[in-house]
């Protein structure tokens, strides 16, 4: 369902089907309110819709996409909050492909990623629910010839107290119909709220347990064929020659598919076309990227690291940063891989004029357009059906996959599901760049005079959505550098645009301030080490003005018993970082063995992430990206010898173990700021908080991940 009037004659057959109902629409941009008038169809153009049925639920069409994040849960919430239904009440039907329709209100293209979803749906969301409900409560008013104001609204029924009157919304749907909508939706109190800031089981959780959910891998349309693919070892490689002998004979082996890039077997079933691929013997040509390995790309980052930057902050810093009482560190950030737990997939049927697409996407019109070019269609003529997403950290932010897997479709007659194994996905996918950063302070007097950072790395905005890219700074390449929570004398920040050789970069989750954060945080450490402070006292007199990093840096510390005593080789660290628009400090609490193998054995948390809608949801979400964060800190590392990515699995691109747990405490800060972004800042706050737990156990500070334990070993601090 890609046009706009398609989409809009369907939701109205729709209702039309179940009774008379209530249509609203709210342009995501601007927040303002529509009505879906069957009479006014060329004007009606809204940009996402809540229905109202007959039988009194709303149902919201679901422009973002929902991974885990429990944005189906969030987003619903405030719909049923200023409607004041119960959140069983509303209805969840995701969205089809539209930029115009559906584009996320920060992005501008339908996208779900970067922490973005309650950020830029609170306003649209409740305005839309706020609306519907005074359009109700005016239908019933008319019909009872009373005041307005004399009428409430609870558990989707309009009361008139005074008269004992009282309708449900489905009764009076129709009638609200011909309300015109209020030109400024009055909002709730947050003191009224009942849903919004209590915890909530979450409305995917039931059919996640009882196994009916749908994920891209389970769409099986009729007559379905499976494939499987292998793609060039080394990035820009070619198929130099392929013989296929063996695998014809592979029982269930339909088809063999050769393109200039990959390799496609297609059988009745993925284990056939995994045992045909296997079969097959290809040879092929490596291109101009055989020679890389992790050692070039590492002297490629330093090399650019030695460039001047674009600059981003100037508040006069450099010309202070000269003579005694200069400090200087570099940290660096290697490839990661993102490994989510559902296998890569996507299911394509082609047939003359139409595409259809069956996949969990976080980015349902590129991935629509993708199509349409691989297919040699127009993206009218191509569906998309999007599905739950068993994990993304911003792999699913790609096309790739959709690609492909039109390029194979287009060779097979009928539907294929197109599956990459885990071996195919780790060793050939985009991946998290590797970074550096240059940072410089100068201390007089116990305090820091002046602070530099240069950041280092690619611009995948400019790859993945060009006109957010001024082709000078990359805004989220230096988020958590260009603004911290400290309030520095004076400042110098500059970033230098760095596109790693023989490989593709993408975001992964927490993005541009993974390195950020990871190299400020690391470096206060250093200077409070410098000026023989302890880090928490050095850190609160820098925060100077931002009361709110100030309450969750004193939240988190007491929580985490700062000044507590501790065995030999152990350590606490602090991390504390300003992004996406959330405040968060993590204290990690390490136990370093003298062969250096480090135990995390408690992180405790602090967000201020303004209202907190959900908040069980946000504690998910931060021990999620803890989780996702250790992980990276212990064992995330790509590394490439003669053009090859090394790790291929779990068992070599490991994720932490449960006997590699630590107990997680996260304490959620209320109050009635609009609310900041919950799903990236966990991951990003891991690796500094870990870090200056180690070098507070060991006095070794460690300036590159993943943890070296050969930098540690035997270094017992005296």
């Amino acid at each position: 369902m890609t046009d706009t009037g398609l989409s809009r004659r369907q939701i109205l057959r729709t209702g039309a089907l179940g009774g008379a109902a209530l249509f609203l629409g709210v342009n995501l941009q601007s927040a303002d309110v529509a009505l879906a008038a069957p009479g006014d169809n060329a004007t009606f153009k809204p940009d996402a819709f809540i229905r109202i049925a007959s039988d009194g639920r709303a149902t919201l069409i679901m422009p973002q996409t929902e991974m885990g994040q429990g944005i189906y849960t969030g987003l619903a919430m405030l719909i049923a909050e200023e409607l004041d239904l119960p959140l069983g009440g509303v209805v969840l039907e995701a969205a089809p492909a539209s930029d115009k329709l559906y584009g996320n209100p920060i992005f501008k293209v339908q996208a779900t990623g970067g922490s973005t979803s309650m950020m830029g749906y609170w306003m649209p969301m409740r305005k839309v629910g706020a609306s519907a409900r005074a359009m109700l409560v005016a239908a019933a008013a008319r019909r009872w010839r009373v005041d307005p104001q004399s009428c409430r609204t609870e558990a989707g029924a309009v009361f008139h107290d005074p008269s004992g009157r009282s309708l449900t919304y489905g009764a009076l749907a129709g009638a609200a119909m011909r309300e015109t909508p209020p030109a400024e939706p009055v909002l709730k109190d947050p003191s009224k709220f009942r849903l919004i800031g209590k915890s909530h089981r979450r409305l995917d959780t039931p059919e996640k347990t009882n196994g009916r959910t749908k994920y891209g891998i389970d769409a099986m349309p009729e007559g379905i064929q499976f494939a499987t693919l292998a793609s060039p070892p080394v990035f820009g490689g070619k198929v130099s020659a392929v013989d296929d002998t063996q695998a014809k004979s592979v029982p269930g082996v339909r088809q063999i598919i050769v393109l200039d890039d990959l390799v496609a077997v297609v059988g009745d079933t993925s284990w056939a076309a995994m045992r045909g691929l296997a079969a097959v013997d290809i040879r092929w040509d490596d291109g101009q990227f055989a020679d890389v390995s992790t050692e070039t790309i590492h002297d490629d980052l330093h090399e650019a690291g030695r460039l001047e930057g674009a600059v981003v902050v100037d508040t006069g810093a450099r010309g202070k940063l000269t003579g005694e009482g200069v400090i200087s560190a570099m940290y660096e950030l290697p490839l990661l891989a993102h490994a989510p737990m559902e296998p890569m997939n996507c299911t394509v049927h082609i047939t003359p004029g139409h595409c259809e697409v069956w996949v969990g996407t976080q980015v349902m019109t590129m991935s629509q357009r993708a199509a349409a070019e691989e297919a040699g269609l127009t993206p009218e003529q191509v569906t998309i059906h999007n599905h739950l997403i068993g994990g993304g950290f911003g792999r699913r932010l790609e096309v790739d996959g959709v690609r492909k897997a039109v390029r194979i479709a287009r060779h097979v007659d009928g539907p294929v599901k197109v599956v990459w194994t885990r071996e195919e996905d780790i060793g050939k996918a985009p991946y998290r760049s590797v970074y550096g950063a240059w940072l410089k302070a100068k201390l007089e007097n116990g305090k820091p005079v002046a602070w530099s950072h240069k950041a280092v790395g690619p611009t995948v905005v400019g790859r993945w959505l060009p006109p957010a890219f001024d082709g000078k700074v990359d805004n989220d390449a230096v988020d958590g550098a260009a603004e911290t929570p400290y309030d520095f004398p004076a400042s110098f920040v500059t970033w230098v645009r760095h596109e790693p050789r023989g490989v593709q970069t993408a975001f992964w989750r927490g993005v541009g301030p993974n390195l950020n954060i990871f190299a400020t945080e690391s470096f206060v450490d250093r200077v409070a080490h410098e000026a023989k402070q302890d880090p928490l006292a050095f850190r609160r007199a820098l925060i100077g003005k931002h009361a709110r990093a100030r309450a969750v840096l004193d939240i988190a510390t007491e929580k985490a018993n700062w000044d507590g005593a501790l065995s030999p080789r152990s350590g606490r660290g602090i991390s504390l970082q300003f992004a996406f628009g959330t405040y968060l400090c993590t204290v990690a609490e390490v136990v370093v063995a003298d062969d250096g193998a480090v135990s995390v054995t408690r992180m405790t948390s602090a967000v201020d992430c303004g209202t907190p809608v959900n908040p069980d949801g946000i504690v998910s979400q931060i021990q999620g990206g803890l989780v996702f964060g250790l992980s990276a800190a212990l064992h995330g590392r790509i590394t490439l010898a003669a053009g090859r990515v090394q790790q291929s699995n779990y068992h070599d691109y490991r994720v932490v173990r449960m006997d590699e747990m630590p107990l997680i405490e996260v304490h959620v800060v209320r109050n009635a700021e609009a609310p900041g972004g919950i799903g990236e800042p966990g991951t990003v706050s891991v690796q500094a908080a870990v870090c200056n737990a180690i070098y507070a156990a060991t006095g070794v500070q460690l300036t590159r991940m993943p943890i070296d334990r050969a930098l540690i070993a035997k270094d017992v601090r005296t």
